[in-house]
């Protein structure tokens, strides 16, 4: 089977999103065949180069998300490709700017895909479309969509600022359709689409799935939309943050009625795709695959941490929300004065690095130096480290020294820090946040989000009850290596692949090298060998013998 495994913003490249599950899934199926098609998403990110790939991958192709494409001038059509531009462009338009609540949530849907398909077919015809969509023609489309009776308040008070703003995005997130990778050569060719994210990276496989009839799965383990919304900063233009919002729900809503199977990687991101229409039926959760391996030795060995630390790992950022952990850790400290916090993770960007800053300052003013008599040093109960120093050099080593682990986000995915803990048999107290309760399963405790109090009367009970805290950490290891390993990640994945191209076959005349038609070329039940008579032989007469 040739499967066309479709990223953005990561894999192949050695640096971005992704990379890691993608490179097991493709070395886990070795029986099929892939080609990669890659969007990038910075001049860095080309710079740092692809990974090592396996022998199963047959083609490689990539294309920018970040170049600047046009100059705002000349559209470069004739006549009548700049009307059928305007026509397909102000009816994408107008379905951003159109309400789509009750009973017209469907015909917007449908308008905005027959926008989205009329584009693409006059992207393929005129070799590109990203001039047209910066050109004053496009800008004034898109003004006349959001001044339209019937659009919303914060579309009519759009300013050219702010117009000029969502066509730079409209034009980079639309780039997909003015690519050649939807011929008989590329795309075309595929027994299956694969999509690792919603959003721009599933756009070519909507095209394939329009232009060659190739069935498309998607995954999102971060579900696209959702990472849109909290990407739009607080300094964006209010009709900005609305039009783009618009813009990715319905490309989210048009992906998921479109896809075969989608492919959701927790309950959390599966709720987000049935609110944007995605049919419960063609969904199956698939859990994110994890090498258990480094992490068998701390699991299985004798348990020799501190049976009054208590560990936080992951990265440095105001979404983990150390603060409430630092505050829950003092309460921490008047029921148990011996107890001790170890902090181990680095700081995510420069905001990241601020937070650790006030962390740091924050721990200093709670918990002054300490020393248990007169002529010995004080020390801090709390520690701060990353991965690699000399009091953390391994992820194992670090959860193995703790009795308890933490999580303490107010906003959290999938997370993975947890799973890992629970590859090391360690019982955790976490907060309510993402996927937690739903990878937890009841092997660990349980918390509000922002509640101090909460969060350090679980670890309390936690740090004085040691045979709970086995039963806990055994649940939990079992737990983990039934679901998130990854040879159950790559079993489920080859198992839709070849459920989706059963019923999807590929209708064209494929023949291998010998002359024989390759698998799944045409549906098992076209062709029987045998010659069947026209009546059946139950359905002749019988000549009953003479009595």
């Amino acid at each position: 089977m040739r499967t066309g495994l479709l990223t953005e913003g990561g894999y192949p490249y050695a640096s971005g999103d992704a990379g890691l599950w993608c490179d097991r899934l493709v070395r886990g199926l070795g029986q099929h065949e892939f080609d990669l098609y890659a969007l990038s998403r910075s001049r860095h990110q080309e710079e740092q180069g692809l990974l090592p790939l396996p022998p199963q991958v047959t083609r490689v192709r990539t294309a920018p998300l970040w170049t600047a494409e046009g100059d705002g001038g000349a559209v470069g059509y004739g006549r009548r490709a700049r009307r059928r531009f305007t026509e397909h462009y102000g009816e994408l338009a107008g379905a951003v700017c159109a309400a789509a609540d009750g009973s017209a949530s469907g015909a917007v849907a449908d308008r905005f895909a027959n926008a989205l398909y009329g584009l693409a077919e006059l992207a393929r015809e005129e070799r590109g479309l990203g001039a047209a969509l910066r050109s004053d023609l496009g800008v004034r489309t898109l003004e006349r969509a959001c001044r339209a009776p019937g659009a919303p308040r914060m579309a009519r008070e759009a300013r050219v600022a702010d117009l000029l703003t969502v066509t730079g995005h409209l034009e980079r997130a639309l780039r997909p359709l003015s690519l050649d990778w939807y011929g008989e050569d590329a795309l075309g060719a595929a027994d299956l689409c694969h999509a690792t994210s919603g959003g721009p990276a599933a756009l070519p496989g909507l095209l394939a799935r329009h232009f060659c009839g190739v069935p498309l799965l998607v995954t999102e383990y971060g579900v696209h939309l959702r990472a849109h919304y909290l990407g739009q900063g607080p300094g964006a233009a209010p009709a900005v943050r609305a039009l783009l919002a618009a813009f990715h729900g319905r490309l989210a809503t048009e992906i998921y009625r479109r896809a075969e199977i989608l492919t959701p990687g927790n309950a959390h991101a599966r709720r987000w795709q049935e609110r944007c229409g995605a049919d419960r039926a063609r969904i199956r959760t698939v859990y994110p695959g994890m090498a258990a391996d480094g992490f068998t030795e701390a699991g299985e060995a004798p348990d020799r941490a501190d049976p009054d630390t208590l560990v936080w790992v992951g990265r440095v950022e105001p979404a983990k929300d150390l603060v409430s952990l630092l505050h829950a850790f003092a309460q921490v400290r008047r029921q148990e004065p011996g107890a001790r916090l170890r902090i181990v993770g680095s700081p995510d960007g420069p905001e990241g690095t601020a937070y650790l800053g006030h962390c740091r300052a924050l721990a200093a003013q709670l918990f002054p130096d300490e020393a248990e008599g007169a002529h010995a040093v004080g020390c801090n109960p709390v520690s701060f480290d990353e991965i690699g120093s000399p009091d953390a050099p391994t992820l194992p080593e670090v959860y193995a020294s703790g009795a308890v682990v933490v999580l303490s986000s107010v906003v959290e995915g999938f997370p993975t820090g947890l799973i890992e803990a629970m590859f090391c048999g360690r019982a955790t107290v976490s907060t309510d946040a993402g996927a937690v309760v739903e990878v937890i399963g009841g092997t660990g405790l349980v918390v509000p989000p922002r509640n101090p109090r909460a969060l350090a009367d679980a670890c309390v009970a936690l740090l004085r009850d040691p045979e709970r805290r086995a039963r806990l950490g055994a649940a939990a290891r079992a737990r983990a290596l039934e679901l998130f390993t990854v040879e159950q990640n790559v079993a489920a994945f080859h198992g839709i692949y070849l459920e989706i191209v059963s019923h999807c076959p590929v209708r064209r005349d494929l023949l291998d090298a010998s002359g024989a038609p390759l698998p799944f070329a045409a549906p098992a039940e076209s062709h029987v060998p045998a010659h069947w008579p026209a009546t059946p032989t139950w359905a002749l007469p019988t000549t009953e013998p003479a009595r």
